[in-house]
C-alpha cells in the first residue's frame, strides 16, 4: 500500500505548482543566480591577448584544461573571470573530508552535529581561497611567459602588475562563484555548487549538437553515427537513472521498552546504502590524472623544447595516453575503480554508523549491535561499491571507445552525462519536496478552517 507520500507526490500538478509561490520564488532566483554565472563566463580577464591565448590553448585542449573548460562552460577557453570556476573549492571540500577521517581534532568537530558543521565549512573555504591563489598564480605564470618560438606573449603588457591583477581576478571569480552557490543552496533550489558545474556543461551542448549536425551535412560524420551516438547517450542516460535510484536498504528494528503502563517503541525502519555512494568524483580523480601527462606535453611544445629527452619523454606519453587509445582506456577504468572505493570509504564509516545505531537503540536483525553490525555493514557496502565502480567506469569509458573509433568526434563525455543527470534528479526531487510540503501544509489549512467551522 502506497504511503502518503507517495500519493501525494502522484497528486502533484500544475495547479500545485501555481499555488506554491515560495518555490517560484526560488527557481526564479536559482534562474537569476545562473545567469549571472553565465555572463561571467564570457567577461575575459584584463590585459590577456586573445590571438595568443587561442594558439596556446589550442595545443593543450585535450588536457585537463579541456575537461575544465568542460565543466566551467568554456571560461577556460574564453581566459574569463571565472575560469577558476568552483573547482578548488571542490578540491578544498575533498581534502577536508578526508582530514577528517585523519585528524582527530577535525573527526571531533564532525561528531559536533550543526556548530562543527559551520566550522568545517569555514575550515574549506579558507582552504578554497589558498588554492585558488595557487592555481591563479600558476595561470599567471604561464600567461606571462614568452613563447621562445614567436618570442610573444600571451599578456599584452607582461609584468607585475599583469600578474597581480591576474591572480586577483580569478582568485575573486572563485569566492565569487563560491558564494553564489551557497546563495543558491539557502535561497534556491538545489545544490548550489553542483548546479553551476550543470550548467557549465549544458550550456556546450548545444554548440556539440551544432557541430554533429554540420558534419553530418558536410558529410565528415554520417547520419548513422550520429544516429548511433544520440541512440548511446539515451541509453547512458537511462542506465545511470536507473542505477543511482538503486539501493540496498538494510531493516533497522527498534526494540519495544516500558513507559510508565505502556509498552512504546518496536518499529522499523531502513537504513538505505546507494549502489554509488561516491558520486562522480572518481571520474574527477582519474580524468585529472591522466590529463596531466598531456597537460604537460602540450605546454612544453608551446615553449619550443622538442630536442631535450624531457620533451621526447613526454610526446610519448601524450601519445599513448591520447583520448581514446587502448592504454588511456584501461589505465581510466583502473583508476575509477581505485578511487570508487578510496572515496566510498571516506564518506560512508561502517563502524561510526554501527555505533550510531547502537546510541539510538537501532539494530540489524541476526546481527549484535556493534563490530557484529560494522563488518555486515561494512560486506554489503563492498560488494555495492564493486557493482558501483563497474557501473561509472562503464558510463565513463564508452564515450571514450567512442571517441577513438570516430576520432574525436563524440564530445560529449561520460563524466559530464553523469554529472548532469545527477544534478537534474537531485534538483528535481527537492522540487517535488517542496511541492509535497505545500500540498501539506494546505491540508493543515483546511483541517484547522473545518474544526472552526463546527
Amino acid at each position: 500500500m502506497a504511503s502518503a507520500a507517495e500519493q501525494l507526490a502522484r497528486n502533484i500538478n500544475f495547479s500545485t505548482f501555481g499555488k506554491a509561490k515560495e518555490l517560484q520564488a526560488r527557481i526564479w532566483f536559482t534562474l537569476g543566480a545562473l545567469i549571472v554565472y553565465r555572463l561571467g563566463t564570457h567577461i575575459p580577464i584584463p590585459g590577456v591577448d586573445p590571438v595568443q591565448y587561442a594558439k596556446a590553448f589550442g595545443s593543450v585542449s585535450q588536457g585537463i584544461l579541456g575537461m575544465w573548460n568542460q565543466f566551467s562552460g568554456g571560461a577556460v577557453r574564453n581566459m574569463a573571470i571565472f575560469a577558476l570556476n568552483v573547482m578548488p573549492y571542490i578540491s578544498a571540500s575533498i581534502i577536508v573530508q578526508i582530514m577528517t577521517t585523519a585528524i582527530p581534532s577535525l573527526e571531533r568537530l564532525k561528531k559536533e552535529g550543526e556548530s562543527g558543521r559551520k566550522q568545517l565549512n569555514q575550515y574549506t573555504r579558507y582552504l578554497t581561497v589558498v588554492l585558488a591563489v595557487a592555481q591563479a598564480f600558476g595561470i599567471a605564470v604561464a600567461l606571462n611567459a614568452v613563447n621562445p618560438q614567436s618570442g610573444l606573449s600571451m599578456a599584452v603588457t607582461p609584468g607585475l602588475y599583469f600578474m597581480t591583477s591576474t591572480v586577483v581576478t580569478l582568485v575573486g571569480g572563485t569566492v565569487f562563484l563560491m558564494w553564489l552557490g551557497e546563495q543558491i543552496t539557502a535561497r534556491g533550489i538545489g545544490n548550489g555548487i553542483s548546479l553551476i558545474i550543470f550548467s557549465g556543461i549544458v550550456a556546450q551542448l548545444p554548440s556539440y549538437v551544432v557541430r554533429s549536425l554540420t558534419q553530418a551535412r558536410e558529410g565528415s560524420l554520417s547520419i548513422g553515427v550520429v544516429a548511433a551516438i544520440t541512440a548511446l547517450t539515451v541509453a547512458l542516460v537511462v542506465f545511470i537513472v536507473f542505477i543511482e535510484r538503486s539501493q540496498r536498504r538494510l531493516l533497522i528494528q527498534y526494540p519495544k521498552r516500558q513507559q510508565g503502563n505502556r509498552l512504546v517503541g518496536g518499529e522499523s525502519s531502513f537504513l538505505p546504502l546507494k549502489v554509488n555512494s561516491a558520486g562522480v568524483i572518481p571520474p574527477i580523480f582519474a580524468s585529472s590524472l591522466l590529463l596531466l601527462p598531456n597537460t604537460v606535453a602540450g605546454l612544453s611544445a608551446t615553449s619550443g623544447d622538442t630536442t631535450s629527452w624531457w620533451a621526447q619523454a613526454l610526446s610519448f606519453v601524450q601519445a599513448y595516453l591520447g583520448h581514446g587509445s587502448p592504454v588511456f582506456i584501461v589505465l581510466y577504468a583502473t583508476l575509477i575503480i581505485f578511487f570508487t572505493f578510496f572515496y566510498t570509504s571516506i564518506v560512508f564509516n561502517p563502524e561510526e554508523t554501527a555505533e550510531n545505531l547502537r546510541k539510538y537503540g537501532g539494530f540489524i536483525p541476526g546481527y549484535r549491535p556493534g563490530k557484529r553490525t560494522a563488518e555486515h555493514l561494512d560486506y554489503v557496502l563492498t560488494r555495492l561499491t564493486v557493482i558501483g565502480s563497474l557501473y561509472i567506469a562503464a558510463v565513463c569509458v564508452v564515450p571514450e571507445i567512442l571517441r577513438g573509433e570516430f576520432a574525436g568526434e563524440y564530445y560529449i563525455g561520460g563524466t559530464s552525462i553523469l554529472i548532469v543527470v545527477s544534478v537534474t534528479m537531485d534538483t528535481v526531487a527537492q522540487i517535488q519536496s517542496h511541492l509535497i510540503g505545500h500540498q501539506y501544509e494546505g491540508m493543515i489549512k483546511k483541517s484547522r478552517l473545518g474544526g472552526r467551522k463546527k
